[in-house]
């Protein structure tokens, strides 16, 4: 294993950081640092180990990232705390530690033991530990940048990170609807022109004599929808003038390992609307126990509006899980109106920059200045015509 420090090198030639209250410990391997920490549970199923063990697989030494997991336990008893999936990389000079995300999670967090910190604080200490560890860290660090962590995690437990003063409100939240029991009580709480919309689409789809909704369980099989979701999403955002990055070399790379490695196991489920051997519609999404999220999207287009089969796809899939056990869908963030018709609630998100050396002060300065300016709707619409930006994605 390899282990990186920013204290004193033991004989063994392992490294490591000994804290006033936290011990902290940098891997740059996950395979080993999953091991170490296995009794850690997924904060949201985007920490689940499948997901990561694909994301560094792929991502590690791409551009310049550099694994740097971080696994924390207490510096008196040595009982593990937590575990963070981080990287460091470099981007205009100033080097930036993140979660392991680079636009394809979600949700950040935390991987948290029973022993992680609950109260404002013990999270500031550990958060003061970390900042210190990761300055004094081979090659040092400018900026901490962890986006889109959500106040309550999994397991119903306090996200540590969101009890700092350095976090501040997201621009995004989540999308969750939690359904109960009955699945059809849920249908007939949706609006009834949703509803009845809903069953319409159905209706239209089925009358193709090869129409079927499926769950895909085969690996080729899902490795194939998901090609042609690729197809489907590329051509959209094409259409849309929109520079889509999901398709380049090394995403589209994650995305087939995550499929092929994740079918069998039922992390990843893959459904699909069918006619004979096309593809109407696709949805990639994730699931640990009763928690399903949705990751990806597509349909194929204007020959199959007659039925919105990205709405058809979303409530077939919703369906058949509920019948396995699912009962929180999480439709992920960006407001979409759609999402609003399946009656989502939305859960608050935090994120977190903060300084590590005197290079990231500007851009926490910009961050501080960018979510004052966010308290202020009219005036930040303003400020994106002025500089020339599109508005934001989020539907009314």
């Amino acid at each position: 294993m390899v282990v990186l420090t920013a204290a004193a090198e033991k004989p063994d030639g392992r490294e490591i950081h000994h804290a006033r209250r936290f011990r902290i410990e940098f891997v740059r391997e996950w395979k080993q640092a999953a091991a170490r920490c296995s009794d850690i549970s997924p904060a949201t199923p985007f920490q689940h180990p499948q997901w990561l063990d694909a994301w560094y697989r792929t991502f590690a030494g791409v551009d310049d990232v550099e694994p740097l997991i971080a696994i924390i336990s207490d510096a008196a008893t040595g009982e593990q705390v937590a575990l963070l999936p981080l990287i460091c990389r470099l981007q205009k000079g100033i080097r930036i530690v993140e979660f392991a995300d680079l636009g394809t999670t979600d949700y950040n967090a935390p991987m948290l033991t029973a022993a992680a910190p609950r109260d404002a604080r013990a999270a500031r200490a550990l958060w003061r530990d970390l900042k210190a560890a990761l300055r004094r860290a081979p090659g040092g660090a400018d900026l901490i940048r962890l986006p889109r962590m959500p106040v309550e995690l999994e397991d119903g437990r306090p996200n540590p990170l969101a009890l700092l003063d350095d976090a501040g409100p997201c621009s995004l939240n989540g999308n969750v609807v939690t359904t109960g029991d009955d699945f059809d009580a849920y249908r007939y709480s949706l609006d009834r022109t949703v509803r009845k919309e809903l069953e319409r689409s159905w209706r239209v789809f089925t009358r193709h004599p090869t129409a079927a909704f499926k769950i895909v369980t085969d690996k080729n099989e899902a490795l194939r929808i998901l090609s042609a979701m690729e197809i489907q999403q590329g051509t959209r955002m094409q259409h849309l003038g929109l520079n889509f990055v999901l398709n380049d070399a090394t995403c589209a790379a994650f995305y087939r390992d995550l499929v092929g490695r994740g079918v069998d196991s039922g992390y990843v489920v893959v459904s699909a609307l069918t006619v004979r051997e096309e593809v109407v519609a696709a949805l990639l999404g994730i699931r640990v126990g009763s928690h399903y999220l949705m990751v990806r999207i597509s349909n194929a287009g204007e020959k199959w509006s007659n039925c919105s089969p990205g709405r058809l796809i979303i409530e077939r899939t919703m369906a058949a899980l509920h019948k396995e056990g699912v009962r929180k869908f999480d439709f992920s963030v960006v407001n979409y109106a759609y999402k609003r018709r399946f009656g989502v609630a939305h859960i608050q998100l935090v994120d977190i920059l903060a300084a590590l050396s005197w290079r990231g002060w500007p851009y926490v300065l910009r961050d501080r200045a960018a979510r004052e300016l966010r308290r202020h709707p009219r005036l930040a619409a303003y400020a994106r015509r002025m500089l020339g930006r599109p508005p934001r994605r989020d539907e009314n």
